[in-house]
């Protein structure tokens, strides 16, 4: 192995919600992907962080934590995609699962279209806004689980990924950090899209040098989305549910 993956391997596993996820045969997955990212990102700025060490802890590592709640063979969408994260972690450490990766801005898109090709992963694309996605047939609750990685404030962001989730399946909801307030002002709209609040994990991601406050919550799909959901980009900004 080289020292960027075992770098990787050793800052997965000292924290506990990361700890056993990435193997060694994924690790040189993830140096590529790092490495290019880090030399596309001089020209396109998919990303303020540029040094190999905040990759590793804050997209890499960071990433991970979402892939024990995605079930065997899954179709996830990854809403507000960026620049591949998690998007492209999934799809490297879960050869089983269809990455779906969602972005507005289309050179984001493309970058990860790029890379995932240039990785041979499982991810297609698509720039179309996801409340558009979210009424369309084709879309509309065909996923297994829907991730969307620090996109926005809760009760906005489930209304983009909660019509996505079939029956059964989950959203997966990565924070920053704990967000109660976020928890509470999310309530109705969780109820009425058609969720239930699994679980919410509260854990810090560290290397030699940094602790990261994280959050995810699990929001499960038990019934189906009313057909009026997602509304329109302006009504979710305007009044959120």
């Amino acid at each position: 192995m080289t020292d960027f993956q075992k770098k990787l391997i050793a800052v997965a596993e000292k924290n506990e919600k990361t700890a056993g996820i990435i193997k060694e045969k994924d690790a040189e997955v993830l140096e590529a992907l790092c490495h290019h990212m880090l030399k596309v990102n001089e020209s396109l700025n998919l990303t303020a962080i540029r040094d190999e060490d905040g990759v590793i802890l804050k997209h890499l590592v960071d990433s991970c934590a979402c892939v024990p709640y995605i079930k065997e063979n899954a179709r996830v969408a990854d809403i507000g995609c960026g620049g591949g994260f998690p998007s492209l972690v999934i799809a490297i450490l879960r050869g089983d699962v269809s990455v779906f990766s969602v972005d507005s801005v289309t050179k984001k898109v493309k970058y990860v279209e790029d890379t995932a090709n240039m990785l041979s992963l499982n991810v297609s694309t698509s720039n179309r806004r996801a409340e558009e996605l979210g009424q369309d047939p084709k879309y509309r609750e065909k996923f297994d689980a829907a991730t969307a990685r620090a996109v926005g404030r809760l009760n906005l962001i489930c209304e983009l990924c909660l019509p996505l989730v079939k029956v059964g399946g989950c959203f997966i909801a990565m924070k920053s950090q704990s967000t109660d307030e976020e928890l509470c002002e999310a309530e109705n709209a969780i109820k009425l899209l058609g969720g239930r609040i699994k679980t919410v994990e509260r854990y810090t991601l560290r290397d030699e040098s940094e602790c990261l406050e994280r959050t995810m919550v699990i929001i499960e799909k038990v019934e189906q989305t009313p057909k009026k959901y997602p509304r329109n980009n302006s009504q979710i900004s305007k009044k959120p549910l």
